[in-house]
């Protein structure tokens, strides 16, 4: 019998098990109650309340105008959909990169004020006093490396990350530092899929992937990319499941005809 099917409630420590048993860990995200509801009841592992939201739910070019409130409201709606994932919620830009008090007071903010389950941030030896600080709180922190879309004006571009040797080493050697930090897993965000198998191996603790190839530990989708509701964002990484930006525009079509129709509301429709 498999690790998640085993257990009631997915928890840091499940995703250990599961990396031990050679079981992949499933992650989407997810911004609402609704979504989180049935991304939830389908079976997945992890719900990352993702600084995505900036994107997919309010429109902006990048993850980073999204703000610590409007990411506490995110994940307290999520919070409220699930009964059994686990809840990872994004530490937004701005609000733990220029020092570790603040680093530690966002966490804080996001666990007390969502009941989310750990967090996340992207980056790796330059954060490294945040992260010690957050999990000497007892709060879980996942790490993030390879693109970090935070740093999108630094690196000026979303092309695959450490495809040069330098740039390489300093992912393993950050790899290593997360896992010594405390950190209960890493996300690996288009790198090289044979780094990123190197690196899943040389970890104890899980890594996730997307855009990073089949070795990691998981994979993690946006829920709007994977679903088909965005239509602009396709990415070699990215499978689509279904299309819900079609299916939506023609029932919405189909729903104006039938009001100019005079076909909906019918005598069944009505009190």
């Amino acid at each position: 019998m498999s690790v998640q099917k085993e257990i009631k409630k997915v928890t840091t420590n499940t995703l250990q098990k599961m990396k031990a048993a050679g079981e992949k860990i499933t992650m989407l995200t997810a911004y609402d109650f609704s979504f989180a509801r049935i991304i939830d009841g389908a079976g997945i592992d992890v719900i990352l309340v993702g600084d995505s939201a900036s994107n997919v739910m309010a429109g902006h070019e990048t993850t980073l105008p999204i703000t610590l409130d409007q990411m506490i409201y995110h994940a307290s709606s999520v919070i409220r959909g699930i009964d059994r994932c686990l809840v990872v919620v994004d530490l937004p830009f701005g609000s733990y990169q220029s020092n570790s008090d603040i680093a530690l007071a966002s966490a804080v903010r996001i666990m007390k004020e969502t009941g989310g389950h750990s967090i996340k941030l992207e980056g790796g030896e330059e954060v490294l006093e945040s992260i010690r600080k957050i999990v000497s709180a007892g709060i879980p922190v996942m790490g993030h490396l390879g693109l970090t879309p935070q740093s999108i004006y630094k690196f000026g571009t979303y092309a695959v990350r450490a495809k040069e040797e330098a740039e390489a080493d300093k992912l393993r050697r950050d790899a290593k530092l997360l896992e010594e930090a405390g950190c209960f897993a890493i996300v690996l965000e288009k790198i090289p899929a044979s780094l990123a198998k190197e690196v899943s191996e040389g970890l104890h603790i899980p890594t996730i992937g997307i855009g990073a190839g089949p070795h990691c530990d998981g994979q993690v989708l946006v829920m709007h990319d994977m679903l088909g509701i965005n239509t602009e964002f396709k990415p070699r990484f990215l499978r689509q499941y279904l299309n819900i930006h079609e299916m939506a525009t023609h029932a919405v079509k189909q729903y104006i005809h039938d009001v100019k129709e005079k076909d909906f509301p019918n005598e069944t429709e009505q009190y």
